[in-house]
């Protein structure tokens, strides 16, 4: 594998790891009545990557109350 892919491929990884543990921290710490629908369907969805933690920081949280 050249240098380039392999740079590519480390950074892609480092991303999707990121959104995965930024995803898992905020399930962990939310309130259940802060975030829309089932929360153990949310850790489920979060472990089809890439797309499981990008749905739940778009739309599994619910936005704070003004």
């Amino acid at each position: 594998m050249s240098k380039r892919r392999q740079a590519v491929l480390l950074t892609l990884a480092s991303v999707e790891l990121a959104l995965t543990a930024t995803a898992v921290a905020d399930l962990a710490f939310r309130p259940r009545d802060d975030v829309r629908g089932r929360k153990g369907l949310w850790w489920a969805g979060i472990l089809v990557q890439p797309f499981g933690p990008i749905a739940y920081l778009l739309w599994g949280r619910r936005r704070p109350r003004a």
